[in-house]
């Protein structure tokens, strides 16, 4: 005798994911949805008190409005996979909404291991869509990914701003392998494309989309030029770039382009040979971080793009790039102080 279930069969597919946070009136933001399907697994941990107290703002008070904009709770979910990492043919399918006036941390609890494939057509994929509604603002600070040797991977990062609003720090980076095997971007293939767009409606109520940033990282194993990925790497081992957009990062986007304009240049002068002079807190921080960046063969850049702040870095090895990105987030402090040391977890 055969059972029929009663439930309406499932109609998610292997991999996909969804998160959903909205805010419950009159101010306490909740995840309405948090859904994941075999290979992926999503954690979400309890939330925690907004570090800052809330301010009113300007247009709000404005329109004579009492309530608050920053949220009372801050919500933080950990991207995982089962057995630790992406298998060879493996697909990922996450979807991510912000109401507005709600904020979320995304973290990983590792870096996201990519295994061997038996042939380099067989790719395994990531896709991240992410939709920030006004005044709503994503922190997503993870471990880097970890390719192996022998790995072919893809993965794609789309953010969707409402009205061209919204507040997002997001970093993507990836290594090159596993050093303590000798792996030295052995892979076959790496790609990972960031966009953010900007969505509005149009005359007949449907969603118009403008691009406002697309950036494109592709590494193959021997590219138009017949040398191998590691000797084109420069004597790199890691490779990132940090996107940030938004009013409630632009302390953070003044401080990175501040600092990259204080970078000695070449042909500048060498205040090292002139004799000491009193510095004050943070010019003795600049150049002490400034040598530590040497010492760990670590390169930088930051530029205004369109109102997005990019910074570029790599480093000789991985915690050379992360001592100095938790460093340069630490010194700045805004965004801290706005979604608590958790935020950063993943560059401790």
């Amino acid at each position: 005798m055969s059972f029929k279930s009663p439930f309406a069969p499932s109609t998610s597919k292997p991999g996909q994911g969804s998160i959903v946070v909205a805010l419950l009136p009159p101010n306490t933001p909740v995840l309405r949805n948090v859904e994941y399907q075999y290979p992926l697994k999503l954690v979400a941990p309890n939330p925690l008190p907004s570090p800052v107290s809330p301010p009113v703002p300007e247009h709000a008070a404005e329109q004579g409005a009492r309530g608050p904009t920053t949220p009372s709770l801050i919500h933080t979910v950990f991207l995982l996979t089962y057995g630790g990492g992406i298998v060879a043919g493996d697909s990922i399918d996450l979807n991510i909404s912000l109401e507005s006036r709600t904020r979320l941390v995304l973290l990983t609890q590792g870096s996201t291991k990519i295994f061997k494939t038996p042939n380099p057509s067989i790719v395994s994929r990531q896709h991240m869509t992410v939709k920030l509604a006004v005044d709503s603002a994503l922190v997503y600070l993870p471990d880097p990914v970890q390719p192996f040797a022998q790995t072919a991977f893809s993965q794609s990062q789309i953010y969707n701003l409402e009205d061209g609003q919204g507040s997002l720090c997001a970093c993507d980076w990836v290594t090159s392998g596993r050093s303590a095997r000798g792996e030295n971007w052995d892979i076959y293939e790496y790609r990972s494309r960031n966009e953010v767009w900007a969505l509005s409606p149009d005359f007949d109520g449907n969603s118009k989309k403008k691009l406002l940033l697309r950036d494109n990282l592709i590494l193959d194993k021997t590219g138009q030029t017949n040398m191998a990925l590691s000797e084109r790497m420069d004597g790199h081992s890691v490779f990132g770039t940090l996107i940030i957009r938004g009013p409630m990062f632009a302390d953070l986007q003044k401080f990175f382009l501040g600092e990259f304009e204080a970078l000695p240049r070449i042909g500048g002068r060498n205040w090292g040979d002139q004799v000491q002079m009193e510095l004050n807190r943070g010019e003795q921080w600049r150049i002490d971080r400034q040598q530590r960046e040497k010492s760990d063969g670590l390169v930088w850049s930051a530029a205004n793009v369109r109102g997005f702040v990019l910074v570029k870095f790599a480093s000789r090895e991985v915690e050379g790039s992360r001592n100095w990105l938790r460093d340069m987030v630490r010194e700045e402090g805004s965004l801290v102080r706005g979604f608590g040391e958790r935020s950063i977890l993943c560059l401790k």
